[in-house]
């Protein structure tokens, strides 16, 4: 709810219905209705005001949007016998406005999540940056309008999909912060390191580790650490290699897989599979109102094949869910077992799909009713955006969008 407060006007008051001296109203008593008040009177001040709504509410108390902007107020009808304080007025209209404006800058990559995020909310601005590159290969950046983004609360929406862009776009993650903002936060959906975080031999490097600590350094803003905003991390520890200079908030996509599965006509007969122990410790709690199997990998001589460590797949929809997919091997395996055991659908879900070398090719849409050999549905997010260029509008592949997910976090 916008407010009145022009320069001589008191900066919160209860008005009587009876005060204004005109109004017309076209609508009901229990819907918003369009008036238009030529004055009102705030205390011995007269005002001069546009309306753009009125709510009548059942409890004798009017809303007013108003076309200024400025402190709140609101309408006593003079035949109630309640009040609304100030202060609950502005709580009451709190949801409805944004809690901050944000200008969102992006990588190339990000371009298309970046515009769809916009369009999630008024309150998120989409902003510029020339990625340009001089003769020897090293990046030439240019932030635009770096001046109109003080004071102003800032967030770079990141893809870290090969090491060949991930110089350039620390070296804006760097700079933005310096720019005098009130705030920083970094967007990078997938953190793609997540899958080398431990050592299992002396001289192996955990580049998780590496990752964590070189974003744990980006400078503080006006506001303080910088905000780190990832979905589906892939192992849970991984959130403690982050230093105290960078807040990281974890998010996931499984909502929006929930989501997706209560829309379709079988949501009664789901089931969810996970393809190893490390999945279910991620996930089974956000689904836990699902029948739950659990496939495990076991070595067989020199091979490593996929089996049911528990759970009963027969004659239902089965749905894969992992943080992740490579080259899919592991969920191809895991679909083949759940075939044998009598799934009547098998579908599919990871947050990312990576995907290198066109690997989303070996996955094929089941048309014949037999699940050994296609998927009914694979979901992913639009995470990886060179990902979902390839697979758009290519069945058994769905695109969840984060964009929702990620404009509700950077009103946080």
């Amino acid at each position: 709810m916008a407010a009145i407060s022009p320069a001589n006007a008191t900066t919160a008051a209860s008005l009587s219905l009876s005060q204004f001296s005109s109004f017309s109203s076209s609508s009901s008593s229990s819907s918003p209705s369009l008036l238009n008040f030529k004055t009102a009177t705030v205390g011995n001040r007269c005002v001069k005001c546009g309306v753009r709504s009125l709510e009548n509410q059942s409890s004798g108390h009017r809303s007013l949007d108003f076309l200024s902007n400025g402190d709140p107020i609101s309408l006593i009808n003079p035949n109630s016998s309640s009040s609304i304080s100030m202060a609950a007025a502005s709580a009451s209209e709190s949801g409805a406005k944004c809690s901050k404006r944000v200008c969102l800058f992006h990588s190339d990559e990000t371009k298309d999540l970046a515009e769809r995020i916009v369009s999630q909310s008024d309150c998120i601005e989409l902003r510029s940056i020339n990625w340009k590159k001089f003769d020897d290969g090293f990046p030439n950046l240019f932030i635009q309008n770096a001046q109109g983004i003080r004071g102003q609360h800032v967030a770079f929406l990141a893809s870290f999909s090969s090491p060949a862009v991930i110089f350039e776009q620390l070296s804006v993650i760097y700079a933005l912060p310096k720019l005098f903002v009130s705030s920083f936060t970094l967007v990078l959906p997938f953190f793609p390191t997540g899958t080398s975080e431990r050592m299992e031999d002396e001289g192996d490097v955990a580049t998780a580790f590496t990752l964590a600590r070189i974003l744990s350094n980006i400078p503080a803003s006006r506001g303080g650490p910088t905000s780190l905003v990832t979905f589906d991390i892939h192992a849970l520890q991984e959130r403690f290699y982050f230093g105290d200079t960078i807040l990281p908030c974890f998010e996931s996509g499984i909502p929006l897989l929930k989501s997706r599965l209560q829309s379709l006509p079988d949501s009664d007969n789901i089931s969810i599979a996970f393809p190893d122990d490390g999945a279910w410790k991620r996930f089974h709690k956000q689904l836990q109102h699902y029948p739950t199997i659990v496939c495990n990998k076991v070595r067989m001589g020199d091979k490593r094949i996929v089996r049911i460590k528990e759970g009963d797949a027969e004659g239902r929809h089965v749905v894969i869910v992992d943080d992740l997919v490579q080259s899919g091997g592991t969920l191809i395996e895991c679909q083949k077992v759940l075939a044998a055991h009598g799934a009547a659908k098998i579908s599919a879900y990871v947050t990312h799909g990576i995907f290198p070398k066109s690997s989303w090719n070996r996955f094929k849409l089941d048309t014949k009713g037999d699940p050994a050999e296609g998927l009914s549905y694979f979901w992913i997010t639009d995470s990886c955006g060179l990902t979902v260029k390839e697979v758009m509008n290519k069945p058994p592949f769905e695109v969840l969008s984060l964009a929702g997910s990620i404009a509700s976090a950077l009103q946080v």
